[in-house]
């Protein structure tokens, strides 16, 4: 981190310290973007799923919701805010994000893969920036404007009949309820510990908690996301995944000053879900999470 950089990380922790998180502009935030994003708590999040792309891993169909849609996260502290998110793109798309990221005077925090054996290959950034919210969404915007990213919201089709499937045994195998989303399944576990990322806490709706996403086809469910770990933890999780044979696809950081040091663990499996519901607890039981 350079001088200036650091110092205004340091004054962004002491306006925390001193007054807490302030109150996000979200409907100026809604305004900038073209769409609603979401509030929760003191973050407010949006999403840019890549519905204008079609994935397969082997066989099996991702949907955006299972592991393609891009998320931007803000939160305000005092007068300034802090922005954080992750961009899914294509190989191609990669260079002109970067060089775009760079004019934009964005950071790029990490870049990576989180599936494997995917075709087209899709390779994820990790972004962050500080400043004015709608400055902000304005550089974000336009970094998006430079992929293929769809910047309004897709048409909702109609819900068909019957078709939402019965997640009641995995979730009694996780111990709570996830979100339903058509043929999806989503959670988040939170971790215990404070998270600090340049000396400011990160709420879970920001990229702190463990992200696990069921997507059924047919009588199998296809999984991934990713495990928010400590250094200890990451082999544990890798033993309890593989024992279970769920596939590890990706270790890596997404911030730069975050403490404690964090590690993001991908996986994928195709399976019966409730076998892979078995697994996952057995991986999220090595974890500091809330259960």
């Amino acid at each position: 981190m350079n001088a200036r950089k650091r110092v205004f990380f340091c004054l962004l922790a002491i306006l925390y310290a001193s007054f807490g998180f302030g109150q996000i502009d979200s409907t100026g935030l809604n305004n900038a973007f073209g769409k609603k994003g979401t509030v929760q708590g003191q973050v407010y999040r949006i999403t840019f799923p890549r519905t204008d792309l079609k994935v397969k891993v082997n066989d099996f169909s991702v949907s955006p919701g299972l592991a393609l849609t891009s998320w931007i996260g803000f939160m305000t502290m005092g007068h300034e805010t802090m922005v954080m998110g992750d961009l899914v793109l294509l190989d191609t798309e990669v260079g002109p994000v970067v060089a775009r990221l760079v004019a934009s005077h964005l950071s790029l925090t990490a870049m990576h893969n989180h599936l494997v054996n995917e075709k087209p290959a899709i390779k994820f950034i990790h972004i962050s920036g500080s400043g004015d919210a709608l400055e902000l969404a304005a550089a974000i915007k336009s970094v998006l404007g430079v992929t293929g990213t769809p910047l309004t919201p897709p048409a909702v089709a109609a819900p068909v009949a019957g078709s939402s499937p019965d997640w009641s045994k995995v979730e009694a195998i996780l111990g709570k309820s996830g979100k339903h989303n058509g043929q999806l399944l989503q959670y988040s576990f939170p971790r215990k510990e404070k998270l600090l990322e340049s000396g400011m806490e990160m709420p879970p709706a920001i990229g702190m908690a463990t992200g696990i996403n069921f997507q059924m086809d047919g009588s199998n469910a296809g999984i991934t996301g990713d495990f928010v770990l400590l250094a200890d933890e990451v082999n544990p999780v890798v033993k309890a995944l593989t024992e279970n044979g769920i596939a590890v696809t990706a270790i890596h950081n997404h911030m730069l000053y975050d403490d404690p040091r964090l590690f993001m663990m991908h996986f994928w499996a195709v399976n019966d879900p409730e076998k892979l519901a078995i697994g996952l607890k057995a991986a999220l039981d090595k974890t500091n999470s809330k259960l």
